[in-house]
């Protein structure tokens, strides 16, 4: 009880070990066969400064392999669902792009949402465009279902120029909604959907649940926490940091390197299905 109040006004700072702790995350399982949801980029894959420079390393593709011939595997990214899948390319997993929006995986699984909202993220592409072209260093990136606007490599004076153009642009579309992430803004379609729905919705329609399915979600961002919020009752939550936050998770790793190390360790302990 005390450790649970520490966590919620120290978060990150009071997370135990997911890595040292793990026999006690299988345990808490209660017999129960994990299924492992991991976003990508600052999870499987280290922050870099230029999105379409994060490769997933030869190592950690072989860890995802032996995980899914063990435990479902899905992916779940603000890529896009190709763009995600092109870069992991391991057969039988779930992935999801678009924070979820867009869903594929075995079996002729499928999910889009948002596409009636494409043609305003087309004018707010072009907007936005505009406006980050006077912000050196900013950079926009088009995904399906959104528009990121990263500034990663934008001089700190000029951070807040980027905000500012992405809400002028966000006000002319009330259809569109903004979330923040690591050095990134993002326009989505205004729905109530998130990467926490996804997971319940995955688990819901590969009937993970009803097979005594244990729910473990490891990730990095802000928009993770919709995850970890989701499974609080259901499974375990892992943040991937090494800096203090409050946040919705259990336990934490401290980088990609850990994870894989994590699901390294998780393969051990899992027979194959």
């Amino acid at each position: 009880m005390v450790a649970s109040r520490l966590k919620d006004v120290l978060g990150f700072a009071m997370l135990p070990s997911a890595l040292n702790l793990i026999d006690e995350i299988i345990a808490g399982a209660g017999g129960k066969r994990p299924a492992v949801f991991l976003d990508y980029d600052g999870t499987l894959t280290p922050i870099v400064s230029h999105p379409e420079d994060a490769w997933l390393p030869d190592s950690m593709r072989q860890t995802l392999r032996s995980l899914a011939a063990r435990v479902p595997v899905a992916i779940l990214s603000g890529r896009d669902l190709d763009d995600v899948r092109g870069r992991v390319l391991v057969d039988g997993l779930v992935y999801a792009g678009s924070h979820g929006f867009d869903i594929a995986g075995a079996g002729g699984l499928r999910r889009e949402l948002g596409a009636a909202y494409l043609p305003a993220l087309d004018t707010a592409e072009t907007e936005l465009r505009e406006a980050l072209d006077e912000i050196p260093g900013a950079q926009l990136e088009r995904k399906h279902f959104s528009v990121a606007a990263h500034y990663r490599n934008v001089n700190e004076d000029d951070t807040s120029k980027v905000a500012r153009a992405v809400d002028e642009v966000a006000a002319k579309h009330r259809e569109l909604r903004r979330i923040s992430g690591k050095k990134v803004y993002e326009l989505l379609p205004d729905i109530d959907w998130n990467k926490g729905k996804a997971v319940l919705w995955l688990l819901e329609t590969l009937e993970l649940e009803r097979g005594n399915a244990f729910p473990i979600f490891i990730g990095d961002d802000r928009t993770d926490e919709d995850a970890f919020s989701a499974l609080a009752k259901r499974g375990v939550g892992i943040l991937v940091s090494d800096q203090p936050d409050v946040t919705a998770a259990s336990y934490w790793l401290k980088d990609p390197e850990e994870v894989e190390c994590f699901l390294r360790e998780l393969i051990a302990r899992v027979p194959r299905r």
